[in-house]
């Protein structure tokens, strides 16, 4: 057995199999269960009361976490003129138009995130089949597509992270580092779950949260009691 294989089996001895842990209790779990000797990512994952399929039952949206992701997030964004110069001085690590365009149609794809204005989205479009199956392909009802640049690049810097329902029916998200302690990863979660429970679809029937569970990068997952977070 490796060693990744032994320490993962210790951290789930503190995990009761099919419990649900009021959410702070799961947050230190998750915390204490963390055995890898790099500062591991903290994801949730929510399954909805929702059908994707369904045009109305689609949950998607963004919300910037209070105490951030703890990584550095490589913003680009497509605009000209004055716009251009707004987000280079708001923090963007590129900005330009027809330049970025045909620098990444030749492979380049050194950055984590997508901003344009809407004046710049038809020739954004060209860039579909390459940004849309990476999950960057700018978008409106997230905030990307957008003439207030500088908004949109300082919430990407301060660790705004965007969601969408799967076929699944599930959401899933980064809250934060192990590193960051149980405190400002709970304050992370609430305000992920805040978000999903404001973009409730009004065709949504029966339970919404059906279940939360919270894991680390290489560790093992704890379920959280959905009737726990219903309060916040």
């Amino acid at each position: 057995m490796s060693s990744r294989g032994k320490k993962y089996l210790e951290a789930k001895k503190a995990i009761v199999s099919g419990q649900r842990y009021p959410l702070r209790e799961a947050v230190e779990l998750v915390v204490k269960s963390a055995q890898a000797k790099f500062d591991e990512t903290v994801d949730t994952a929510i399954r909805l009361g929702v059908n994707p399929a369904h045009a109305d039952q689609m949950v998607r949206g963004s919300v910037v976490l209070p105490n951030g992701l703890g990584r550095t997030v490589r913003v680009l964004v497509f605009a000209k003129g004055e716009k251009e110069k707004e987000a280079q001085e708001a923090g963007a690590d590129f900005a330009g138009a027809e330049d970025l365009i045909e620098k990444i149609k030749g492979g380049w794809l050194e950055f984590d995130r997508v901003i344009a204005t809407p004046d710049m989205m038809g020739s954004v479009g060209k860039l579909g089949k390459i940004l849309g199956p990476r999950g960057l392909m700018p978008n409106p009802k997230v905030g990307t597509v957008t003439f207030d640049v500088g908004k949109a690049v300082q919430e990407l810097k301060a660790g705004k992270v965007e969601f969408r329902v799967e076929k699944a029916g599930i959401v899933h998200s980064p809250v934060g580092k192990v590193s960051f302690g149980v405190d400002k990863l709970l304050e992370n979660v609430q305000a992920v779950i805040e978000q999903i429970v404001k973009l409730k679809p009004a065709s949504s029937k029966g339970t919404y949260l059906k279940s939360i569970s919270l894991s680390t990068t290489m560790g093992p997952g704890v379920k959280v009691d959905p009737q726990d977070v219903r309060t916040i």
